[in-house]
């Protein structure tokens, strides 16, 4: 009996994601924290799962090890699978030469040897750094019947941020007849969401071509998509509407986590007809104790909240102590808080120490921006880490 896959997801994980400074030093973007309890990763990984798609290689580079310590088999995801499942794909040496992946398209030439051994009719192609729910058997659906060779998942974006993204021009069909990478002046506002479905033998053949170009930049958006176009292949628009957010940027971090609160947030990852699975730790039940108070607040397990928690995200085990105060901030796992200290408008990476009377970040309102720190470090008593400030290291002085 000939074994195949129908539909195989490749999911670049590669990136260094260097606009998240601190965040992303030690490992890569898509093993960031979110919303308390989960990882970036968790919501392409899940969406596959959901949408019915159980074969999907996890192409990683910059710092993998604790992003491929978090995927580990893929049991939490139901990915554990004898045939498919999930698989880290790293840049290796072959037989000939030995190359770090050079470029989205590039990463996916390299692995050509893990699609072909499923034989899929189609390949999905995702990002690992966006936070969004969607069920890609619907594009899948869509890519078939309209007898497409490349399909792009896109949203309608404001026409000031156009610019920041591929855009699709297309006729009134959903057919793409341009697309323009990054446009000054954009003739649309249909934005690629980086998401994109292949007919398996098309996307081999133009990878090869790419493969075989020396002027080529490896690129999805740069290259293969453009070329494709270009030799008049059918390439189709499937419009999402529903929440996505990039988060490849520090302010679109903290929004995108942000947007979890509320009595209505923009973003529900409550939705029991669509969960999103993560590798959470095992923690005891959250703990609020008398002098604490938590309002419009994510608390995960394990943490004790004796001081004030005000519009926040905190992740499992995070300590808030008596007369402290977090507002409008992401505290990520094993913060400890110790007494009368003040975090506002921060993002506070994992096992760091904020010692007693220290302060870190200020109001939105003061204009400096958000205040990140980093993993493993500590603020000593009485430390100042001002508004919009990016630290990686200690703070061992007062008001440094």
């Amino acid at each position: 009996m000939i074994r195949k896959k129908k539909c195989v997801a490749m999911l670049l994980a590669g990136g260094q994601g260097s606009r998240l400074y601190a965040l992303t030093n030690h490992m890569a973007k898509p093993a960031v924290s979110f919303g308390g309890k989960y990882r970036i990763i968790d919501f392409p990984l899940s969406n596959c799962v959901n949408s019915g798609i159980d074969t999907v290689g996890v192409l990683t580079q910059y710092q993998p090890l604790e992003l491929n310590d978090y995927i580990g088999n893929g049991q939490p995801w139901d990915l554990d699978r004898a045939f498919g499942g999930v698989h880290i794909l790293s840049p290796y040496q072959a037989k000939t030469s030995s190359d770090w992946y050079k470029g989205t398209a590039n990463a996916i030439y390299q692995n050509m040897h893990f699609m072909k051994q499923f034989d899929p009719d189609y390949v999905l192609i995702l990002s690992g750094d966006h936070i969004y729910k969607m069920n890609y058997s619907k594009m899948l659906n869509y890519h078939i019947l309209n007898g497409s060779d490349c399909t792009i998942a896109a949203i309608d974006v404001p026409k000031e941020e156009a610019s920041r993204f591929g855009i699709l021009n297309t006729n009134p069909d959903g057919t793409i007849y341009e697309f323009e990478e990054k446009p000054k002046h954009p003739k649309s506002t249909l934005a690629s969401m980086g998401i994109y479905i292949f007919t398996a033998q098309k996307l081999f053949k133009y990878l090869e071509q790419d493969s075989k170009n020396p002027a080529s930049s490896n690129d999805f958006g740069k290259d293969i998509l453009p070329t494709m176009l270009s030799c008049g292949e059918k390439m189709m628009a499937f419009q999402f509407e529903g929440y996505w957010k990039d988060v490849g940027t520090i302010d679109s971090l903290y929004e995108a986590n942000m947007d979890l609160l509320g009595d209505v947030p923009k973003f529900d990852v409550t939705d029991s007809s669509w969960k999103i699975q993560s590798r959470s730790p095992l923690a005891p039940p959250h703990y609020i104790g008398n002098s604490g108070k938590a309002s419009n607040s994510i608390i995960m397990s394990g943490c004790e909240i004796y001081g004030n928690v005000e519009n926040s995200v905190l992740a499992s085990s995070v300590i808030v102590k008596k007369g402290a105060t977090v507002k409008n901030s992401i505290i990520m796992s094993d913060v400890v808080i110790e007494e009368n200290c003040q975090i506002e408008y921060s993002i506070i990476d994992e096992n760091t120490v904020i010692c007693a009377n220290a302060k870190v970040g200020e109001p939105k309102e003061s204009g400096k921006g958000i205040a990140v720190l980093g993993r493993n470090i500590t603020v000593v008593s009485g430390g100042v880490v001002e508004g919009g400030s990016m630290v990686d290291k200690d703070v061992v002085k007062e008001g440094k």
